[in-house]
Protein backbone atom coordinates (compact mmCIF):
# COMPACT_ATOMS: atom_id res chain seq x y z
CA UNK A 1 0.00 0.00 0.00
CA UNK A 2 1.46 3.54 -1.22
CA UNK A 3 1.50 6.09 1.88
CA UNK A 4 2.05 10.02 1.08
CA UNK A 5 5.10 11.23 2.78
CA UNK A 6 3.92 14.37 4.45
CA UNK A 7 7.67 15.51 5.75
CA UNK A 8 8.20 17.46 3.17
CA UNK A 9 5.15 19.69 3.12
CA UNK A 10 5.76 19.81 6.69
CA UNK A 11 9.43 21.47 6.32
CA UNK A 12 7.46 23.59 3.61
CA UNK A 13 5.09 25.03 6.16
CA UNK A 14 7.49 25.84 8.48
CA UNK A 15 10.06 27.77 6.45
CA UNK A 16 6.77 30.00 5.63
CA UNK A 17 5.77 30.29 8.74
CA UNK A 18 9.63 31.41 9.78
CA UNK A 19 9.52 33.87 6.75
CA UNK A 20 6.20 35.50 7.69
CA UNK A 21 7.79 35.80 11.39
CA UNK A 22 10.43 37.50 10.19
CA UNK A 23 8.45 40.00 7.52
CA UNK A 24 5.10 40.66 9.84
CA UNK A 25 6.92 43.60 11.73
CA UNK A 26 8.58 45.60 8.86
CA UNK A 27 5.00 45.86 6.91
CA UNK A 28 4.45 48.55 9.68
CA UNK A 29 5.03 52.16 9.26
CA UNK A 30 8.42 52.72 10.02
CA UNK A 31 7.74 55.69 12.79
CA UNK A 32 6.05 54.88 15.69
CA UNK A 33 2.99 57.67 15.34
CA UNK A 34 0.48 57.80 18.61
CA UNK A 35 -2.52 58.26 16.68
CA UNK A 36 -5.84 60.41 17.65
CA UNK A 37 -9.01 58.21 18.02
CA UNK A 38 -12.13 59.31 15.83
CA UNK A 39 -14.92 57.39 14.38
CA UNK A 40 -14.21 57.77 10.41
CA UNK A 41 -15.00 55.66 7.53
CA UNK A 42 -12.01 53.39 6.06
CA UNK A 43 -10.66 54.09 3.37
CA UNK A 44 -12.39 51.87 -0.03
CA UNK A 45 -9.34 52.09 -2.16
CA UNK A 46 -6.98 49.26 -0.43
CA UNK A 47 -5.51 48.23 -4.12
CA UNK A 48 -2.61 51.41 -3.83
CA UNK A 49 -0.19 52.30 -0.76
CA UNK A 50 -1.02 55.28 -0.24
CA UNK A 51 1.96 58.11 0.40
CA UNK A 52 1.83 58.80 4.33
CA UNK A 53 3.40 62.16 5.86
CA UNK A 54 4.49 61.27 9.29
CA UNK A 55 4.45 64.15 12.08
CA UNK A 56 6.14 62.72 15.36
CA UNK A 57 5.43 63.94 18.69
CA UNK A 58 8.07 66.52 18.66
CA UNK A 59 7.23 67.50 15.62
CA UNK A 60 9.73 65.53 13.00
CA UNK A 61 8.24 64.89 9.58
CA UNK A 62 8.65 61.63 7.71
CA UNK A 63 8.04 60.50 4.79
CA UNK A 64 7.19 56.57 3.69
CA UNK A 65 9.51 56.74 0.85
CA UNK A 66 12.92 56.95 -0.21
CA UNK A 67 15.61 55.05 1.22
CA UNK A 68 15.37 55.70 4.81
CA UNK A 69 11.07 55.73 5.71
CA UNK A 70 12.36 55.78 8.99
CA UNK A 71 14.68 59.57 9.17
CA UNK A 72 13.13 62.79 9.53
CA UNK A 73 12.74 64.93 6.19
CA UNK A 74 13.35 68.37 6.15
CA UNK A 75 10.25 70.39 4.48
CA UNK A 76 12.09 71.46 1.32
CA UNK A 77 12.55 67.43 0.84
CA UNK A 78 9.43 66.55 2.01
CA UNK A 79 7.92 69.22 -0.88
CA UNK A 80 10.19 67.59 -3.58
CA UNK A 81 9.62 63.71 -2.88
CA UNK A 82 6.05 64.28 -2.47
CA UNK A 83 5.97 66.14 -5.93
CA UNK A 84 8.06 63.77 -7.64
CA UNK A 85 6.16 60.41 -6.54
CA UNK A 86 2.75 62.08 -8.04
CA UNK A 87 4.31 62.93 -11.23
CA UNK A 88 5.49 59.92 -11.56
CA UNK A 89 1.86 58.29 -10.18
CA UNK A 90 -0.47 61.13 -10.93
CA UNK A 91 -3.47 60.58 -8.07
CA UNK A 92 -2.20 58.57 -5.53
CA UNK A 93 -3.68 59.36 -2.15
CA UNK A 94 -1.60 61.28 0.70
CA UNK A 95 -2.28 60.29 3.80
CA UNK A 96 -1.15 62.46 7.39
CA UNK A 97 -0.25 60.42 10.28
CA UNK A 98 -0.26 63.49 13.06
CA UNK A 99 0.63 61.93 16.92
CA UNK A 100 -1.66 63.30 19.61
CA UNK A 101 1.04 64.70 21.73
CA UNK A 102 2.54 66.87 19.00
CA UNK A 103 1.15 70.61 18.44
CA UNK A 104 -1.16 71.71 15.97
CA UNK A 105 1.00 73.52 14.23
CA UNK A 106 3.49 71.02 13.29
CA UNK A 107 0.56 69.25 11.49
CA UNK A 108 -0.62 72.23 10.05
CA UNK A 109 2.86 72.74 8.52
CA UNK A 110 3.10 69.47 7.02
CA UNK A 111 -0.44 70.17 5.26
CA UNK A 112 0.96 73.75 3.93
CA UNK A 113 4.13 71.94 2.94
CA UNK A 114 1.38 69.50 0.72
CA UNK A 115 -0.06 72.74 -0.51
CA UNK A 116 3.16 73.73 -2.00
CA UNK A 117 3.76 70.47 -3.83
CA UNK A 118 0.31 70.92 -5.23
CA UNK A 119 -1.29 67.96 -3.60
CA UNK A 120 -5.19 68.49 -4.26
CA UNK A 121 -6.48 66.18 -1.39
CA UNK A 122 -5.11 65.04 1.56
CA UNK A 123 -6.24 62.78 4.37
CA UNK A 124 -5.83 62.47 8.22
CA UNK A 125 -4.60 58.79 9.63
CA UNK A 126 -6.78 57.88 12.98
CA UNK A 127 -7.10 55.12 15.09
CA UNK A 128 -10.90 53.87 15.55
CA UNK A 129 -12.01 54.78 19.23
CA UNK A 130 -12.45 51.53 21.53
CA UNK A 131 -15.86 50.52 22.68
Amino acid sequence: MAEINVVPYIDVMLVMLVIFMVTAPLLTPGVSIDLPEADAKPLDDRDQEPLLVSVDAAGRMYLNVGDHPDQPVDAETLVSNVSAVLRRTPGKKVLVRGDKAVDYGAVMAALVLLQRADIPKVGLVTEPPER
